[in-house]
């Protein structure tokens, strides 16, 4: 955390980070923080207080980890992606924490480390704002850290030697994976973790299957050693420890890479399944974002968020009901914004304002806008905003400065502008997966400092790591937008094989 150079070089495990004390506050009380601004108690701007006064956090080092240290103190669930700045607005008054750090696991937010009381070098249009998904259940720290015991239909997880657990998750079932060897719970490095080795953790808790595999500590910063690095298991072994790795405590990983895995007994997730792979006819209309009838709003990026379309000159919201991934098709592509990575509900992106104007939208995924799917008229519905419907897009892309339309710098179109990716953790299988996603065949190289000149703008990615199988740049793991330790001679780079 806090986004410094993350080298990729080979070498034995690092010493634990020397931080900065904890925030002296001894309290673990909920009341010492509040969310404001928002449309529930769960989702606002985040103020602390200190003193008999309440004051800002800067978003300085501010992460997803940090944000899921506040939904828990609060009561509110799991965080979601740390919304773009000024979501809630600015505060007033002091700003009393920057550069705060969790680790994950703790119970309140003045566990974790931070500059001081007071210290900062920061303005309120960096105040941190924080969404939590109020419908996942909340469970103390001492209770998330469970030891799933497996059927007897599956007894191949337990408490001896290669048991396995995820903790900092919902429930037994998502999480931070950790393992057992020698007595001693370890975590497990993110190098090449991939769907089929979460397939095997799931499987061996009894946790059904896997519907995801975290990288970059998703669920926070586990402790002690790192016991596996490089697995590689083809989804049908009884237990992770039969996968092959570089062996038990081999490997060249910080804890900022912990793996983690989201099982499929979680309940009701608001995120659809997302398709192997999407088609050209995602890209058909638009070639970038433009003004219309359609916008998504509450997200990261203008390609990410709560579906709101325009009617009678105003803008309202569309209805979960029958939302799901071929609605969410149409959305992104009436927005401009490429292919569909997923669909969402329940509010995800928060609750819009204005009257809900759509409601059971059925769409077979191919109309130019939403309004030409089936629904039942406009402003038609029996829905509350706490049903309102969102899209996960792509966004869009480019390569630049190359000889032809399938070499060049990497160029990503978000927030009304062009940006670039930086090349730390940048590789074969990232380039891969963003030359496929461009119709343009299969990756040759995928070199770093800015080998096609340096670029413009602002530095949309980093730390960007994919499996290789991903139909989508933006399915790939990377730390939060906006947040990179980089300049524009780092600039990634791909050289694919002409369409």
């Amino acid at each position: 955390m806090g986004f410094q150079r993350q080298e990729r070089c080979r070498f034995p495990s690092p010493p634990s980070p020397v931080l900065p004390p904890p925030i002296a506050t001894g309290s673990t009380l909920s009341t010492e923080l509040r969310l404001v601004g928002g449309p529930s108690r769960c989702r606002g701007r985040l103020e602390v207080l200190h003193g008999g006064s309440w004051g800002s956090v800067c978003d300085d080092d501010w992460d997803v980890v940090d944000a899921n240290v506040v939904c828990r103190q609060l009561g509110c669930g799991l965080a979601l992606p740390v919304p773009r700045p000024l979501a809630f607005g600015q505060g007033r008054g002091p700003i009393l924490l920057d550069n705060v750090e969790c680790r994950g696991q703790e119970a309140a937010l003045s566990e974790c480390s931070s500059r001081g009381w007071g210290v900062h070098n920061c303005f309120h249009y960096e105040d941190v704002a924080v969404l939590c998904d109020e419908f996942l259940p909340t469970q103390t720290p001492t209770r998330r850290v469970l030891t799933s015991r497996a059927p007897p239909t599956t007894p191949q997880n337990g408490k001896g030697e290669g048991s396995v657990r995820l903790v900092g998750g919902a429930g037994p079932c998502q999480g931070r994976v950790e393992i057992l060897h020698g007595g001693l719970w370890g975590t497990v490095c993110d190098d090449d973790w991939g769907l089929p080795d979460a397939a095997v953790v799931c499987r061996q808790l009894g946790c059904g299957a896997a519907l995801a595999a975290t990288t970059n500590a998703f669920f926070g910063y586990g402790t002690g050693h790192i016991l596996l690095d490089n697995v590689h298991c083809e989804g049908g072994e009884p237990r992770l420890a039969a996968c092959l790795s570089l062996g038990w405590g081999v490997h060249n990983c910080g804890h900022h890479e912990d793996a983690g895995a989201l099982c499929a007994v979680l309940g009701h997730p608001t995120l659809t399944a997302l398709p192997p792979s999407a088609t050209r006819v995602d890209w058909a209309w638009h070639t970038e974002p433009e003004g219309g009838r359609l916008r998504l709003v509450g997200g990261p990026g203008p390609c990410r968020g709560r579906v709101e379309v325009l009617y009678a000159g105003g803008w309202g919201t569309v209805c979960d009901d029958d939302w799901d991934f071929a609605d969410a098709r149409v959305a992104c592509r009436e927005a401009g914004c490429g292919p569909a990575l997923g669909a969402t509900g329940l509010g995800h992106f928060g609750y819009g304002r204005g009257p809900v104007l759509l409601d059971n939208v059925g769409c077979a995924g191919t109309e130019a806008r939403l309004s030409d799917c089936f629904h039942l008229g406009w402003g038609q519905h029996n829905c509350g905003h706490h049903e309102d419907a969102g899209a996960l897009c792509s966004g869009h892309l480019r390569l630049a400065n190359g000889a032809h339309r399938c070499e060049g710098r990497v160029e990503l179109f978000l927030g009304q502008q062009w940006g670039t990716v930086c090349d730390d953790a940048w590789d074969l299988r990232a380039a891969g997966v963003l030359c496929r996603q461009l119709g343009c065949g299969q990756a040759l190289a995928a070199p770093g400092e800015a080998h096609f000149g340096p670029g413009q703008g602002p530095i949309l990615l980093d730390n960007v790591k994919c499996r290789g199988d991903e139909s989508a740049l933006l399915l790939c793991s990377h730390i939060r937008w906006d947040a990179h330790n980089c300049d524009h001679s780092e600039d990634a780079s791909v050289l694919c094989q002409p369409a």
